[in-house]
């Protein structure tokens, strides 16, 4: 039976080497994935998802435009697809999300959803609260805060190493620009608790 999965976390957590690793591991058994990432995020190139550790393969593209139902039809007339694979989920809109869910439940292709839970503010991405919403399963995938507690939460940093409380929600980057944190030192790093104000 098909399902919509989304798999979430903070920055740095791994989730771009799992999504490449259980594609690998449809390839070894014969299956046809099919990867996906937001065409914004550059980082690696245009239509590359890339990890960490040094892996990376080549992705088709979406942008917050796209019919994310059409794509996947568009996908299977031109052949099989035994599960569809969404980096930088997080970008997709409210409606992309609904319309995957759709893809699942009428076209019966599994779609792993990967992306960031919150933003540096602490707040939902439009995507990621829709996958929260809508998701079959969802999973976490966890690092840890330097202090050694789950991280949970993001800051982004300034040129001056500093963490910044505002700015637009969408920004790509990665270790240069955040930093993951456990609540209780994004709530410090970002001047919320008794330590950060000396009290």
């Amino acid at each position: 039976m098909a399902k919509l999965y989304f798999h979430y976390s903070t920055m740095n957590a791994g989730k771009s080497t799992l999504l490449l690793q259980a594609a690998y591991n449809y390839r070894e058994r014969g299956m046809a994935p099919w990867l996906l990432t937001a065409r914004l995020d550059t980082r690696a190139g245009e239509g590359r998802i890339a990890s960490r550790i040094g892996i990376s393969e080549p992705a088709d593209t979406f942008t917050p435009e796209d019919d994310m139902y059409a794509l996947v039809a568009a996908r299977l007339g031109r052949g099989h697809v035994d599960c569809a694979f969404v980096d930088e989920a997080q970008f997709l809109t409210r409606d992309q999300v609904w319309q995957l869910a759709q893809a699942v439940d009428d076209l019966r292709v599994p779609v792993m959803c990967y992306g960031l839970r919150v933003d540096f503010r602490g707040e939902l991405f439009p995507g990621s609260a829709a996958l929260l919403a809508l998701a079959d399963e969802m999973r976490e995938v966890r690092t840890i805060c330097h202090c050694g507690k789950k991280a949970t939460m993001v800051v982004r940093t300034g040129p001056d190493g500093k963490p910044l409380k505002e700015g637009a929600q969408v920004m790509v980057g990665g270790n240069e620009r955040y930093v993951s944190l456990c609540r209780r030192h994004w709530r410090e790093a970002m001047g919320d608790s008794p330590a950060a104000t000396g009290e």
